[in-house]
């Protein structure tokens, strides 16, 4: 393991991502855990205010996001330095992205089911990442020898490519999809020649006089959502509680 280590992360210069990536999870659990505890009325943690005015943790969260992305991009990829701005960068950004629903709703989500959208933000976060640190770098460039690496167009044709099936996916509502597909090429390609998502930009332009096609698309995404939103929701309960069930905007009730 330590050879691995050395040799994977070190050497290449990613243990900041590393430290980064740990303090990102761990903070976010550490958070879960915190809010969990003050909605259940349990433990000594509470709300925190100033002025009659609640702190929400994505304030320090953007100082330290802030503060140690500067740092960072100060101090290079080595040294203690780096190492402690990729800490708190991690806490930071940990910090944000458990309200990510807050920022895009602009009201206080985080029991209902719009909270929902900031455990997707952390674990896609985590899982983009993870990729990056084994190894697999954006438009799937890390695929081609070194040849072809030397060869301009090969490379400009592999990420231009790659980028085009990656909007094509997202255009066609497979969002997920098209992120990974910026990593993984043969996952953009996947998304890319499938059937859009009702709804979609690509649905509502080209379906639009193609009933056979729409009705397709709706059959298929109905099948789809009924197969897999069940465990993607108990698996979102269980990192990140359950919602509220008949409050939709309710107060907040957490500590950063």
């Amino acid at each position: 393991m330590g050879v691995w280590l050395e040799r994977n992360i070190v050497e290449p210069g990613k243990l900041p991502l590393l430290l980064a990536l740990t303090a990102f999870v761990v903070t976010f659990v550490i958070t879960r855990v915190i809010t969990r505890l003050i909605r259940a009325g349990k433990g000594p943690f509470g709300n925190v205010s100033a002025g009659g005015v609640h702190l929400h943790h994505v304030v320090p969260g953007v100082v330290l996001t802030v503060i140690g992305g500067f740092c960072a991009v100060a101090g290079g990829q080595h040294g203690f330095g780096s190492a402690l701005a990729a800490v708190v960068f991690g806490i930071g950004a940990g910090l944000v992205l458990d309200e990510f629903a807050l920022i895009l709703h602009l009201a206080d989500v985080y029991w209902t089911e719009a909270g929902r959208k900031s455990v997707e933000a952390v674990v896609l976060t985590t899982a983009l990442v993870g990729l990056l640190l084994l190894g697999f770098a954006p438009f799937g460039v890390n695929d081609l020898s070194e040849d072809d690496l030397q060869d301009r167009g090969s490379a400009i044709s592999v990420i231009a490519g790659n980028f085009l099936l990656a909007l094509i996916a997202l255009a066609k509502g497979k969002v997920r999809i098209a992120i990974f597909g910026v990593v993984l090429p043969f996952v953009a390609l996947f998304g890319a020649i499938r059937l859009a998502r009702p709804g979609s930009p690509w649905a509502k332009r080209l379906y639009r006089r193609r009933p056979r096609a729409r009705a397709r698309a709706q059959l298929r995404a109905y099948h789809h959502d009924r197969r897999w939103s069940g465990p993607s929701r108990r698996l979102q309960d269980w990192i990140g509680g359950t919602p509220d069930a008949d409050q939709p905007h309710v107060l907040e009730r957490h500590a950063p």
